[in-house]
């Protein structure tokens, strides 16, 4: 199973609204971070506001938030949103769906068992996108991930748990001047 480019963008834009969740984006800034076609990006969020995962609101003030706390928003309800077609082959799409393998008719058909298999697989995928929220995915090391994502693109992402770890052990020492250092440990020029 392979999810959508649609699909992408919508997890990651909800990614990011929940890493920002202290003040309303812009999908210019959604856009940026991630270099991808803000007219591309227009559209998934539209479809996510429609969704009732994201909340829009026009004008001066306006921007991008999560319609609810992310405890509240399961991906499997988003990947069943933003997927337009679930079926793994053409002989599973539902009759009467439009769709290019609509209607597909395989010879195998009578005596096909890998239709059954394919569909217990995709429930078996779908069962473990519906036991996970967005707050599964928003730890404290993705939340700063992706609050180090600036809306230029430039990235300052730490590489590890642990560089997260250090740098936070760095930020809470006290600052020392290299001025203050005493003459003895400062090199001759």
């Amino acid at each position: 199973m392979r999810l959508t480019l649609y699909t992408d963008y919508a997890l990651r834009t909800l990614l990011y609204l929940g890493g920002h969740a202290d003040r309303r984006v812009s999908i210019r800034e959604v856009a940026q971070a991630y270099g991808i076609s803000e007219n591309h990006l227009v559209k998934v969020i539209h479809h996510l506001g429609r969704g009732g995962f994201v909340d829009t609101l026009r004008g001066r003030h306006g921007g991008l938030m999560l319609s609810r706390p992310p405890e509240q928003i399961n991906l499997g309800d988003v990947v069943r949103h933003t997927e337009d077609d679930m079926a793994l082959v053409g002989c599973m799409v539902p009759p009467g769906r439009e769709g290019s393998r609509a209607g597909e008719r395989c010879v195998l058909a009578p005596a096909c068992t890998l239709r059954g298999v394919l569909g217990e697989a995709l429930g078996a995928f779908m069962a473990v996108l519906d036991g996970q929220t967005l707050a599964d995915l928003l730890r404290p090391f993705e939340i700063k991930t992706v609050q180090a994502i600036t809306p230029e693109g430039e990235k300052r992402v730490p590489e590890s748990a642990s560089e997260s770890v250090m740098e936070s052990a760095s930020e809470s020492a006290p600052d020392s001047a290299p001025d203050s250092a005493p003459d003895s440990a400062k090199k001759a020029d």
